[in-house]
């Protein structure tokens, strides 16, 4: 760590006292150097004079702490809601900012780069990078999806076909206009297909031939045998029909949540409550609950929205719901969107073998971020994480912190802002003709959304609305993997669920 110190002040001496540009400055540090201490190292004539003028950025490993200056004021951008035009139309008098002109750009791209699983974004446009993609293509993907997005001089404009599952589509669109009001200007033109269901449909068996052209198709989630492109859920922007909030506010709600109770005093069972009506694997692991006759280690509840809803989703508060050492998360019909909340509460996240991947998933590793279930014995699986946990606390307790790290720290909403930047950048690249305004779409604007909304979608809305652009530019889209690379990364994750299997066998054979 002293090196690293010392290199830095050598290279800040050659340069003249009055040129040095201390925002440019990084300092970087070994991971288990205590960051904390680092300021006692720093010559105090630097400190008195600069240390309150600058902004100092601190590179630990792969994270980014900036002590910035004062914050640049900004203004805030309300809805412009009229008593008489709730609202069909989008203000002509606006005067939003436009272009993105960030007044404090303290996240360079040269110091910031995205969190690895943006290099998923290469992967999932890599069926189109030497066709590219054309005008057919997207028509083809009209079959399925609920509207089309076109991104014209940074206005957005929608062509509905279908009515989605409650307001996905709604709120999917939101958020994309939250988008262009965080980074006005930035986004080039282009034009999209969206299906708002759970399940890919973009089967990669029909499209083997180099020339093949699947259609391009947006959705929430994929998996191995799909070309589904993977886009945030809805739920970031708050899920109105469960009375979920915006992912910032649910995300502090369960940080709350986690100092409440620590892992230690934790209840020692494995924890899950959902909707099993809505696959058989969860059926399945209902039948692993605490009986007569034996015990899995599991604690399993069945939610019924429904009856919630009848009492204003007393039980259902995300930042109650960190009580258990161990949490289990098990896909529904495909994905479920309660995977980020469930790794965020600091349990060790048991997660039953899933088939689909959304768009941060990808990024996390077993034995680091997770604990792997078998999905086909899925009750005594359960029962040895949970021994295994509780003989070795203070790794269990590592797996859980790591995970809501990495939830707290690289899927905070900025980040899911600038992962949508760069896929619908990198997208865009790859258009082979020039966007359109269809003549029967409509001006997308939040006061066209927000105004005529009501109640908790309109509360909703209100709570995730970006008020004003960024004063940062996003952070720097990392490159693709290397074929070698993703090779190594995928076997190694196979490599470590296989030593867990393995750890299990042992287990039941010294048992039986």
């Amino acid at each position: 760590m002293a090196m690293a110190v010392d290199l830095a002040w050598l290279l800040l001496s050659l340069r003249p006292l009055w040129t040095l540009d201390c925002s440019a400055i990084a300092i970087t540090i070994k991971k288990e150097a205590d960051s904390c201490h680092l300021l006692h190292l720093l010559p105090l004539r630097w400190c008195f004079s600069f240390f309150w003028l600058v902004p100092l950025r601190i590179v630990h490993q792969n994270s980014v702490i900036t002590t910035a200056k004062s914050p640049i004021e900004q203004q805030e951008f309300d809805l412009q809601c009229t008593k008489h035009n709730v609202t069909q139309s989008c203000p002509t008098n606006y005067s939003y900012p436009t272009p993105h002109n960030p007044k404090n750009p303290d996240r360079p791209s040269n110091l910031s780069t995205c969190p690895s699983y943006f290099r998923w974004i290469h992967e999932d446009l890599r069926h189109w990078r030497d066709s590219g993609i054309t005008k057919d293509m997207i028509e083809r993907a009209r079959k399925t999806a609920h509207f089309r997005l076109v991104i014209v001089n940074g206005k957005a404009y929608v062509e509905k076909y279908k009515q989605s599952i409650q307001t996905r589509d709604k709120f999917t669109l939101w958020g994309i206009l939250q988008l262009l009001r965080l980074y006005p200007g930035r986004l080039p033109d282009l034009e999209l297909m969206f299906d708002c269901n759970d399940r890919p449909v973009v089967r990669a068996r029909d499209f083997g031939g180099p020339n093949s052209g699947p259609p391009p198709l947006f959705r929430y989630c994929s998996d191995g045998s799909s070309l589904d492109i993977v886009f945030p859920d809805w739920s970031f922007w708050g899920w109105a029909e469960t009375n979920i909030r915006p992912w910032s506010n649910v995300l502090k709600d369960i940080e709350e949540g986690n100092k409440r109770t620590k892992w230690k005093e934790r209840v020692p069972y494995a924890y899950w409550r959902g909707n099993p009506n809505v696959s058989p694997i969860r059926k399945e692991l209902m039948t692993c609950n605490a009986s007569d006759k034996n015990d899995w280690n599991a604690r399993l509840y069945v939610q019924d929205w429904g009856q919630e809803s009848k009492q204003n989703f007393k039980q259902s508060n995300l930042g109650d719901q960190c009580s258990h050492r161990y949490k289990i998360y098990i896909e529904g019909w495909a994905w479920s969107v309660s995977e980020k909340y469930i790794l965020a509460c600091d349990s060790m996240t048991l997660i039953v073998r899933p088939r689909y991947y959304d768009f941060f998933s990808r990024g996390m590793v077993p034995m680091q971020h997770y604990w792997p279930i078998r999905d086909n014995s899925k009750c005594t699986s359960l029962k040895f994480a949970v021994d295994w946990g509780n003989a070795h606390t203070e790794k269990a307790e590592a797996i859980g912190e790591a995970a809501s790290r990495f939830i707290r720290e690289d899927l905070k909403m900025g980040y899911v802002y600038d992962y949508m930047f760069h896929l619908l950048n990198e997208y865009a690249r790859l258009l082979r003709f020039k966007p359109s305004i269809p003549a029967g779409a409509l001006e997308l604007c939040s006061e066209t959304m927000a105004c005529s909304a009501k109640g908790t979608w309109r509360k909703f809305m209100e709570e995730s609305m970006v008020k004003s652009p960024s004063d940062s530019i996003p952070c720097s889209l990392p490159p693709p993997y290397h074929p070698s690379a993703l090779k190594n990364f995928t076997d190694t994750k196979v490599k470590l669920t296989r030593q867990v299997e393995a750890w299990e066998n042992e287990y039941w054979k010294k048992i039986n």
